[in-house]
């Protein structure tokens, strides 16, 4: 176990003057509503002390989590090994796959560059950027930066057959929520043609080297593959050997080609990994790399980073003192906005984030899960300037965060069961 700690003290419940008799006479839903007011997220000892077998239970071999409280990040600590046979034990510079929680990242420094007149939320993609794998749909050319981020385009998550079927909606954009990937890759071209630089060299450029997270990227390097941890497979999936690994994979047949080309994989563009697309495939099985996206920087699922570097990124959505460089005001406050009404929702979209109404008030919330092996989770309360990210490496590990969550902050999301 490897710990990081802050001056930020643990409150008690005798804080905002609840004391334990008042708030053990409660009701059990206005216990959860009030505990949630006034303590912070750092799990308790008592918790951590059983941590280790409720991970053994669950077949979980490591997990990183890490708190921010009062705006910035207060603590961190991980658990376990990188591999469940002959892994290293994690420690505080162990690279953890966020899955999908690099959406909202993503989201983040697009939102930068709406700030800075680059892109316009509700201008059409196709102004900006046409990849020739693109179908014939007029719904195409009214997707906007906008309906992006808040998953209402209509594409899908990922085509089944990205060699051979072509990227179309199935409804009109801005109608329904349809949860996609390929949109979030469809924008990061965007970003490359704005930009005209790479995925990781943009997001370093706006977003990493101001928030000091210096160990993020959502590039692959031997280095990183070398303090990466690995997934795990549920423990009643009794398949022999270690599961696929997704991105490990895909990237480990793409490396040799960036380092022949003196070129790194956090470099590359999208006509860079089409060049390479033909070379990579001679490194591995069959079916691993179908499309030039599986081997470049993915803007919806490929950011690595420690606890502590998603700590400082969720300490920018809840904290309430933004630095000269961080989203104007009312940027922040669009992404947590809900930013389209349908009927007999239990959640909203902002832009980039889920938000869940719960007793104490609205929370920002995204869950990720890679290879179905990697799974990691992100909450905040922008309130109360608080939030707590959990990455894990197992197929199990949405069971024991959503454990951690409920002990931390008391609250028992929908978005667990939905």
């Amino acid at each position: 176990m490897t710990s990081h700690a802050s001056g930020v003290s643990r409150r008690g419940l005798l804080a905002g003057g609840f004391g334990l008799m008042a708030l053990a006479a409660l009701p059990p839903n206005a216990r959860a509503a009030a505990r949630c007011t006034v303590d912070d997220w750092m799990p308790s000892e008592a918790f951590l002390q059983d941590l280790p077998r409720q991970m053994q239970a669950l077949g979980v071999p490591g997990i990183a989590i890490a708190v921010v409280n009062e705006g910035r990040l207060a603590w961190s600590r991980s658990f376990g090994v990188t591999r469940a046979e002959g892994g290293a034990q994690v420690d505080e510079r162990t690279l953890w796959e966020a899955a999908s929680l690099s959406k909202p990242v993503f989201a983040y420094t697009v939102l930068q560059l709406v700030d800075r007149g680059e892109l316009a939320l509700d201008t059409p993609l196709v102004q900006y950027a046409r990849p020739d794998y693109l179908g014939d749909s007029p719904w195409l050319e009214r997707i906007t930066v906008r309906d992006v981020l808040r998953h209402t385009t209509g594409l899908p998550n990922w085509r089944k057959d990205p060699a051979n079927e072509k990227l179309v909606p199935a409804v009109a954009p801005g109608t329904r929520i349809d949860y996609s990937g390929e949109a979030i890759v469809w924008l990061q071209l965007v970003v490359e043609a704005v930009t005209g630089e790479s995925l990781d060299q943009t997001m370093h450029r706006l977003l990493f080297e101001s928030a000091a997270m210096h160990d993020s990227s959502y590039g692959w390097d031997a280095a990183m593959a070398a303090r990466s941890v690995y997934g795990h497979r549920a423990v009643d999936d009794l398949q022999p050997g270690m599961p696929q690994q997704g991105l490990r994979d895909a990237w480990d047949a793409a490396l040799p080609i960036a380092e022949r080309w003196r070129k790194p994989l956090s470099t590359w563009r999208y006509a860079d990994a089409e060049r390479a697309l033909p070379l990579a495939r001679a490194n591995v099985k069959p079916g691993v790399l179908n499309w030039p996206s599986d081997i470049l920087a993915n803007a919806a699922a490929s950011l690595r980073c420690t606890a502590a570097d998603y700590a400082r990124f969720m300490s920018l959505m809840v904290h309430a003192h933004p630095a000269a460089w961080e989203l104007r005001p009312q940027t922040r406050t669009a992404m947590l906005t809900p930013q389209i009404a349908l009927p007999d929702r239990w959640t909203e979209k902002g832009l980039g984030w889920n938000i869940e109404a719960t007793p104490a008030g609205p929370v920002l919330y995204h869950s990720g899960s890679n290879a179905g092996v990697f799974k990691a989770f992100a909450l905040g309360d922008a309130t109360r300037q608080r939030a707590i990210v959990l990455l894990t490496n197992a197929a199990n590990g949405n069971l024991l965060y959503r454990r951690i969550v409920r002990a931390s902050t008391g609250l028992d999301l929908l978005a667990f069961d939905v």
